[in-house]
Order: C-alpha cells, then sequence, then structure tokens
C-alpha cells in the first residue's frame, strides 16, 4: 500500500482535479443554459413577428411587402436552426463536463476509502501493540508479586 503521505498527496491531487471538473461542469451548464435561453427568445421572437405578419396581412399589403416579410420569417427560422444546433452541442458538451467530473469523483472517493483503510489498519495496529504492552505489564506486575 502506498505510504500515507503518498496517498495524502494523491488526496489533493484528485481534489483539485474534481474541484477544476467541478468548475468546468458549471461552465458548461451556464453556456448550455444561455444557449438555450437564446433559442427561446428567437423562438418568441419569431411567433410576435409570425403574429404582426398576420395581422398585416388582414390589413392589406404589396407585394414587396409580403416577399420581405417572408425573407425574414426565412431568416429567423435559419437562425432558429443554428441555435438549435449550438444548444444540441452544448448540451454534449455538459454531457462530457459530468462524465469527466463524475470520473474525478469516484477517484477521488477511492483515495479517500484507502486513507480510511490505511488509517483504520494503524489504529489496529496501534491497538494491538498498546494491548501487548498492558498484557506484558500485567504478567510483569503478576510475576513479581509472586
Amino acid at each position: 500500500m502506498a505510504t500515507p503521505s503518498a496517498l495524502e498527496t494523491l488526496i489533493e491531487l484528485a481534489t483539485k482535479e474534481t474541484d477544476d471538473a467541478t468548475k468546468r461542469l458549471g461552465r458548461a451548464i451556464r453556456v448550455s443554459e444561455e444557449a438555450q435561453q437564446k433559442l427561446a427568445i428567437l423562438e418568441q421572437y419569431r411567433d410576435d413577428y409570425a403574429a404582426r405578419f398576420q395581422d398585416t396581412l388582414t390589413n392589406g399589403l404589396t407585394a414587396l411587402s409580403y416577399r420581405n416579410f417572408q425573407l425574414f420569417i426565412e431568416k429567423i427560422d435559419t437562425a432558429i436552426d443554428g441555435q438549435h444546433a449550438v444548444v444540441r452541442s452544448s448540451q454534449q458538451k455538459v454531457a462530457e463536463a459530468r462524465s469527466i467530473w463524475q470520473a474525478c469523483e469516484r477517484k477521488r472517493m477511492s483515495y479517500d476509502t484507502l486513507a480510511a483503510r490505511a488509517k483504520e489498519k494503524e489504529l489496529q495496529k496501534e491497538n494491538k501493540r498498546d494491548q501487548k504492552a498492558m498484557d506484558e505489564h500485567a504478567s510483569r506486575i503478576t510475576f513479581y508479586k509472586r
């Protein structure tokens, strides 16, 4: 088994690695949420613009205005499709960051478990030494009393 100081070093490194992975996961989640918010804004803008287009149609519209509305709606739809791709990409990055964080956390926890086992083993050795010393002391006292 690794020496306690080596194990402590491993735990410190694993803790730092887990902290870094946690920060990266947090950033990935934030970026994903921002991408989803932008998508929602684009979709809301498209819906509002389409509603305005419908209102304008009831009042009458020139062919040029009708074509401009159509072109703008197409541009918004293209932007929405692009934002969907950004959202999917950001969600994939969140999944990857979460997987990395979980692996780092498992590693850190396994080192903690090893350290706890080593500490327990050392405590058992110490208890045996103490018991042996007490037994020897008791046997000496018994021997000298005779």
